[in-house]
């Protein structure tokens, strides 16, 4: 009877290894793929600054059209089935990944910007490492213990990345401005951002942009109520901030 109990609990044992990593892929064919273009984000992210894989000004595009590709398949995910109708477009335009295909169409018809890489990588790079820990655990709980040292460290400091891209997405409204002076952008770009940065700031699943704003905008009180700061300055940092302040979109209520 014990023989029998411990052949049962062999039986049982979850698979390791390439076999169990091929069910899984055939099982989980979308978040594979979601994994497969967040790697090539990351890696044409890579390939742009050090350009030893090619032109990196073909990297560039190559890092937005691989973004593009994740936001899609996220879509697909979230919302399987399309309507044509008023509800289902609040609803596309409520996603995070709506958002960031919008992105990555905004800087895809621009000169290369190099800064606008930046959310684009961060956010590949959390996600990315999040489910590869989900498949070196298919592998078995012992291998690739560097690469999960790594994982662990992008998953420690997810917050203050998250925080990063929130400032890069507002840093990046005036640099859109300062592109047109530059003869790299057009004249359309930085009001095109513009709506993609009120969609951020409305996110009902990522609060870090909204945060991030009320953040600067404390942080430049601050700066412009000290004593000994001079006028003109002060009433320079008062006029953007109240420029900022009108420019805010009011905030959808919560999905319940």
């Amino acid at each position: 009877m014990g023989d029998s109990q411990g052949s049962s609990d062999q039986t049982q044992e979850p698979l390791r290894g390439f076999e169990a990593l091929k069910q899984h892929t055939l099982a989980h064919k979308v978040d594979v793929a979601l994994w497969t273009t967040r790697l090539l984000t990351v890696f044409f992210t890579l390939a742009y600054f050090i350009p030893v894989f090619g032109n990196p000004y073909n990297a560039y595009y190559k890092v937005l059209m691989a973004n593009a590709a994740t936001s899609a398949l996220r879509l697909h995910q979230r919302l399987p089935g399309v309507s044509f109708n008023r509800e289902f477009l609040s609803r596309l335009l409520t996603e995070d990944s709506c958002h960031y295909l919008f992105y990555s169409l905004i800087f895809l018809y621009v000169a290369p910007v190099t800064f606008a890489l930046l959310p684009v990588f961060l956010f590949s790079m959390i996600h990315f490492s999040s489910y590869s820990l989900t498949l070196l655990d298919l592998m078995g709980h012992n291998s690739w213990w560097g690469a999960r040292l790594l994982i662990s460290l992008v998953e420690f400091q997810s917050r203050n990345i998250l925080r990063l891209i929130a400032f890069s997405e507002i840093f990046l409204m005036p640099y859109t401005v300062i592109l047109i002076f530059m003869g790299r952008a057009g004249l359309l770009t930085p009001f095109v951002y513009y709506h993609f940065l009120m969609q951020r700031y409305n996110s009902q699943r990522n609060p870090y942009t909204r945060n991030m704003f009320q953040e600067l905008r404390i942080t430049l009180e601050g700066v412009a109520n000290k004593p000994n700061m001079p006028g003109i300055v002060r009433n320079a940092l008062m006029s953007i901030v109240a420029f900022t302040c009108r420019l805010a979109p009011p905030q959808r209520p919560a999905q319940q």
